[in-house]
């Protein structure tokens, strides 16, 4: 007889972990407007059943908060049971023996101190905050509110013009967005339960690179009221455009050479090529924008001239001024920031780096668009020092691949201390610390500590600092404007403070964001502002979206897009990455599964046509 046996996964347990990919899936698909309460409840029964229940904290303590939170669901509690799931989940949290036992109930108490609303309602009005219904939830999660299954079925069916005309109903941006746009869309795609999400954004560049040219709505009736927009990137232009198409006369003043704002400064060629950028902006000043570029707002122009001349003002100039880290040796010869090198290159003024070695210090998308633009721009050797993880970069995974099959070295767990210089005071190196991963921070990534290690040498003819953008509020600074941390205070509806007729909105509100929040934040401020000069006029494209066929949506492979050979692409600044085929888009947006008709979530009052 053997003393030991080989281990074969059982039928049973074959099973089991199909079941644990299922949930994954369906966690991965859980849409927004789901009952917090329920979801919780659901997780930490999941939790439970995880635990090996050998103490009592465990074993009792987590079946009783389930018990507690089936009580507040069925509407039999009182508002003590709320105090008491507290009270009980805090006590598993401090003398549970494991640490499953701890993170269950603590998920409990993050719920708690992040919508005990929604179990206070349940308690008093037997109901959920949350919508009856589900919103769709690639609609939800777009920031600017797209209507994203109308046009992917609108490309389904070859109607490519009436799908940009689509997309300009909320982002008059649909080639930029395209191009360039983080998808948050697909974050919740409900295709996830059954193999991945849709390719939104492939099908976004498939209808703009195919549709015809698209001529925007004819304007309203002239209003006879005047709007200006401070800032010319993706959030002035987009509230610039609808206060256009709504009849009012519209000027948008932009300090740098160029209108684009980061779309031009902040993204190289290579990821947003400048033909397709400056077609969108010509697209959008032929609805009557005056634009005026070159001006500084403070010097050439006051603050307080424009709102004299104006009826309304909108704030959107962006975070464009570089950070600094702090360390010794940062302001030497051959220190630059990733503002400073982007602005350059999007003002056409390219610097060569031929030969030269370029160490880039950041890991987030401006870092490794620098690092990507420095090997088109000659570079000998890139390297990119980050003090956590690849794991833990804020850049998009796509980009750090990219980076890296272009031949950028990735330098992690290492924290810049200081920069070394030679006698002329040029910089020759750039000193780092060792780190070592530790415990969580309240982001949910682990915190680098110093590691017991000697500082590392890293040989450099240039660095360049790439670690985030602050906000220019130089020229606005008055007793009626807050600016708090750098960012100007504005209310939800954009209005700023006691400001009459002065609204804010984009990265200078929020901090550096994304160009489609910009363009969220542009399209909010064009709706109140017109509401503020006494209108309500509303955006309709008049688009009809074919109607539905019901299929039942076998597992199907998502069709992902291409990028040119990295040992071509990172020659020159030409587009890297490769469109979609007729067929590629036809079999990608015939995986939609139609989430605002069949019963997978519908549109709040059905399909928003105006806005």
């Amino acid at each position: 007889m053997s003393r030991l046996d080989i281990m074969t996964p059982s039928r049973a347990q074959t099973v089991i972990d199909s079941l644990y990919r299922d949930i994954e899936r369906r966690i991965a698909a859980s849409p927004p407007g789901l009952c917090p309460v329920d979801l919780a409840r659901n997780f930490l029964n999941l939790c439970h059943a995880q635990t090996c229940g050998k103490c009592v904290p465990c074993r009792i303590g987590l079946g009783q908060l389930s018990a507690l939170m089936e009580q507040v669901l069925d509407g039999d509690a009182a508002m003590e049971t709320i105090d008491i799931i507290e009270r009980t989940a805090s006590t598993i949290v401090n003398t549970a023996d494991c640490a499953i036992g701890r993170d269950a109930a603590r998920l409990v108490l993050d719920g708690l101190a992040g919508f005990r609303d929604d179990y206070e309602e349940h308690v008093r009005n037997h109901r959920c905050l949350g919508a009856a219904q589900n919103p769709v939830p690639c609609v939800a999660l777009c920031p600017a509110g797209v209507d994203i299954p109308g046009y992917v079925t609108l490309v389904k069916y070859g109607k490519y013009a009436d799908a940009v005309k689509l997309i300009r109903k909320d982002n008059p941006f649909p080639t930029a967005c395209a191009y360039i746009c983080e998808h948050p869309c697909e974050a919740r795609c409900r295709r996830n339960m059954i193999d991945d999400a849709v390719n939104i954004r492939g099908l976004k560049r498939y209808a703009v690179d195919h549709a015809p040219e698209v001529p925007n709505p004819p304007n309203a009736e002239p209003t006879g009221k005047r709007v200006a927009v401070i800032g010319g990137g993706p959030g002035g232009l987009s509230a610039a455009y609808y206060l256009a198409l709504m009849g009012h006369k519209v000027t948008v003043f932009e300090k740098r050479k160029k209108l684009g704002g980061m779309l031009r400064y902040g993204i190289p060629a290579y990821r947003l090529p400048r033909e397709k950028l400056d077609a969108e902006i010509a697209s959008i000043l032929s609805t009557g924008i005056e634009a005026r570029t070159g001006v500084n707002i403070g010097t050439e122009i006051t603050f307080d001239a424009l709102r004299k001349e104006y009826d309304a003002l909108y704030i959107t100039i962006g975070a464009q001024t570089d950070k600094k880290t702090g360390i010794e040796g940062e302001d030497a010869k051959g220190v630059i920031s990733a503002v400073e090198l982007l602005r350059g290159i999007g003002d056409d003024d390219c610097p060569d780096f031929t030969g030269k070695k370029v160490v880039v210090i950041g890991g987030g998308n401006v870092a490794m668009d620098v690092c990507r633009s420095s090997v088109r721009l000659g570079a000998k050797r890139v390297s990119c020092v980050y003090r956590r993880r690849i794991a833990d970069m804020t850049a998009l995974a796509e980009e750090v691949e990219g980076a890296m099959a272009e031949g950028v070295e990735m330098v992690t767990l290492e924290a810049p201390s200081r920069i070394e210089t030679d006698a002329d005071g040029n910089a020759v190196a750039l000193w780092t610390q060792p780190q070592i991963i530790g415990e969580m921070d309240k982001a949910g990534r682990p915190r680098p500590e110093q590691a017991q290690r000697e500082e590392r040498r890293i040989p450099a003819d240039l660095i360049v600092v790439a670690i985030g953008q602050g906000i220019e509020t130089q020229g606005f600074q008055t007793d009626k404007i807050t600016i708090k941390r750098g960012a100007f205070v504005a209310e939800a509806s954009g209005q700023l403070g006691e400001m009459d007729g002065v609204f804010a909105g984009g990265d200078c509100v929020t901090g550096p964001a994304t160009a489609i929040r910009a363009i969220a934040a542009g399209k909010v401020a064009a709706a109140n502002i017109d509401e503020y000069l006494g209108f309500h006029h509303e955006i309709d494209v008049g688009v009809e979206v074919p109607t539905p066929r019901l299929n039942n949506k076998p597992p199907h492979g998502r069709v992902n897009t291409s990028e040119r050979e990295a040992s071509e692409r990172k020659c020159d600044f030409d587009c890297i990455e490769c469109g979609f085929t007729a067929e590629e888009a036809y079999a990608e947006a015939s995986r939609c599964l139609r989430c605002d008709h069949f019963g997978y979530g519908v549109f709040r009052g059905g399909r928003t046509g105006t806005w």
